[in-house]
């Protein structure tokens, strides 16, 4: 375990709590010592639920670890199903309690709880945050599932799917819903349940009587997926939708399943991204460098939207969750990058620097990064703070989502057409560095020129007037990042005084 100021993932309870927190009716005890309560704050501050999560802490403190902290946890269980009465219970321990051995399952068995009790197995030091969230929606589906509820004939009836993934705290979880719901009904499928997200026991109890399943989101769904496709014979579709193409190759996958005609809907032009290739601003943002990193499933689809539909270059992709892996190194070799699997933001970092893109696509960690290093960043991925819990209606999956992708990966890069008139007229009256805004009116002075200073010390270099008055031509905006980039490569080639020819060799080095 590698203590950090900064973590991808939390322990898997956290993703136990995101399951149970999504649900109706499921109650989440958790066996923990005094502390361990933080994990309320995430979802009542950056999700900004209006409820407290469905989770009951022991919160034994140091002086119970002399006395009998089982008896607490047993007390704990019968005051939480009297008080909250759940249709059915979780029981786990956090990463600290699991180091007392108190066994919570055995505990609740013999107790003899009048509601179904489900024990969660999961290795705190082993394992984290997205297993712990698959794990436990796995162990649900397994216990709550009716094996005798099954998909009926289809004759006279429209086909059923489950969707299977969404969580509480889930990155665009809540709109992704009501895409991917929307893409079912042009197609004349059905939801029969979505889960774990806003579903109940008897949601859980009918998942069986679904035609087949897609898995929204494989990091929380796959374990479940598999275990319907053992238990009730249904297939599960794991095509992410997320960009136009992959959005038309769900589209088609579920039509082949459910066996209906996917044409009259693809013919329909439901985003808007098409049209924006073939834009002047496209022309001029072909080839941006773009730097990927994020959980797996995230990764992977935006690294293929970035190549395939906005023209980027994907100079870096990575992810955090080595579950998936296999999936971002197949993806790297295609766009002939070295995947980055790591969780430690510091080689992330690193990665970036290098690497000296034009774009981040990340984490939330990612866009405090980029802002360090001054590029524009999107988020793209959990983890993410409350400001990618937007109250708009804005996905990711879906044509629709990919209307967002176009929003939000495009605006921070300097759009082509504002730099082109920049640069055209920056000798004009209003933009040259002595005008005064006009906004400002006449009342107001000019701001005094960016002064260029002498070198700090003897390792640093000077800069000639012919240079100066060159650097002084760039839009004031990327100025900054020009003169810090070109002063970087005077300094690794041991040039002592930086000519106008340096200035253009720095800038076709960095352009490499």
């Amino acid at each position: 375990m590698q203590l950090s100021v900064w973590t991808y993932e939390g322990p898997p309870h956290v993703g136990a709590m995101r399951v149970a927190t999504g649900m109706k009716g499921i109650h989440y005890l958790l066996h923990s010592p005094q502390g361990d309560t933080y994990a309320d704050l995430l979802f009542t501050m950056i999700e900004r639920r209006d409820q407290r999560p469905p989770v009951t802490y022991t919160t034994f403190q140091a002086r119970d670890l002399g006395k009998d902290t089982s008896q607490l946890f047993q007390d704990a269980a019968q005051e939480l199903i009297e008080r909250f009465k759940p249709d059915a219970m979780l029981v786990g321990a956090s990463c600290t309690a699991e180091l007392i051995q108190d066994d919570p399952a055995g505990l609740v068995e013999k107790m003899g709880l009048p509601i179904p009790v489900i024990p969660l197995e999961l290795p705190s030091y082993q394992r984290k945050e997205h297993w712990g969230a698959a794990e436990t929606f796995y162990q649900i589906v397994r216990t709550l599932s009716d094996k005798s509820r099954t998909a009926s004939d289809l004759e006279g009836r429209r086909p059923l799917a489950n969707l299977l993934g969404p969580t509480a705290l889930g990155f665009r979880h809540r709109d992704d819903i009501v895409e991917v719901t929307s893409l079912l009904a042009k197609l004349g499928v059905g939801v029969n349940v979505v889960a774990p997200l806003g579903a109940g026991a008897s949601d859980i109890a009918k998942l069986g009587e679904a035609d087949f399943n897609i898995v929204m989101y494989p990091e929380t769904g796959d374990l479940a997926a598999d275990y319907l496709k053992r238990e009730f014979g249904q297939q599960a579709i794991r095509t992410v939708p997320i960009g136009v193409g992959a959005t038309q190759d769900f589209v088609r996958e579920v039509a082949e399943v459910a066996g209906v005609d996917p044409e009259p809907m693809l013919q329909e032009g439901l985003s808007r991204l098409a049209w924006w290739s073939r834009s002047v601003d496209s022309n001029y943002l072909t080839g941006k460098r773009v730097f990927i990193f994020g959980d797996g499933t995230h990764a992977v689809a935006a690294a293929r939207v970035a190549h395939e539909e906005m023209g980027f270059e994907v100079v870096g992709l990575g992810c955090y969750n080595r579950e998936y892996a296999r999936d971002v190194r197949a993806a790297a070799k295609k766009y002939g990058v070295e995947p980055l699997i790591t969780d430690d933001h510091l080689a992330v970092e690193k990665a970036i620097e290098e690497a000296q893109p034009e774009l981040v696509l990340g984490t939330q960690m990612e866009r405090h990064i980029a802002k360090r290093f001054g590029i524009g960043c999107s988020v793209i991925s959990s983890p993410v703070h409350v400001q990618d819990f937007p109250a708009r209606y804005s996905p990711h999956m879906g044509f629709e989502g990919a209307n967002v992708l176009f929003d939000e990966w495009v605006h921070p890069l300097v759009m082509g057409l504002e730099e082109h008139l920049l640069t055209m007229f920056r000798d004009d009256f209003e933009f040259n560095d002595g005008a005064v805004p006009s906004h400002l009116g006449s009342g107001h002075s000019a701001p005094a020129p960016e002064p260029i200073t002498e070198p700090a010390n003897d390792t640093e270099a000077a800069w000639s007037e012919d240079a100066q008055r060159e650097l002084k031509k760039i839009p004031f905006f990327v100025r900054g990042k020009a003169r810090k980039n070109t002063e970087a490569f005077a300094a690794e080639q041991g040039i002592a005084t930086i000519e106008l020819e340096t200035l253009y060799e720095a800038k076709a080095h960095y352009a490499r």
